[in-house]
């Protein structure tokens, strides 16, 4: 496996973009969702790149796509969460529809990345 520093990922950088992108829409949220909604999105958008870095640093290309399997479920965690606060009208749509385009730029992103890293492994 390739040991770049996974800084140079543009998935880990797109992906931290939508870490600096989440943490400002929660303010949006009603203070009774602090433990509870902001909690749970501060968690799955924090894995997303945390994952990504951590798989980067594992031995095998076969480990690193565990940890971008993983990664990518935060993604579709984050996407359900943002969905939940819009359906109760804590987000208005273009707040809602900014983060989620950045969701859907991260998922190809891992997507491809994971396609490709398979593909190495079979080699």
């Amino acid at each position: 496996m390739n040991k770049s520093n996974f800084k140079e990922l543009k998935v880990w950088q797109k992906s931290m973009e939508l870490v600096v992108a989440v943490y400002a829409l929660l303010k949006y949220l009603p203070k009774e969702e602090m433990y509870g909604l902001s909690d749970q999105i501060r968690r799955s958008v924090v894995s997303i790149p945390s994952n990504i870095a951590e798989g980067h640093g594992r031995e095998t290309d076969k480990e690193f796509i565990r940890f971008l399997t993983i990664s990518r479920g935060s993604v579709f965690e984050l996407e359900t969460q943002l969905e939940i606060c819009f359906r109760l009208g804590y987000l208005t749509p273009p707040q809602f529809n900014e983060p989620v385009e950045k969701i859907k730029e991260v998922r190809k992103m891992l997507n491809g990345l994971i396609a490709y890293r398979e593909r190495q492994d079979k080699f």
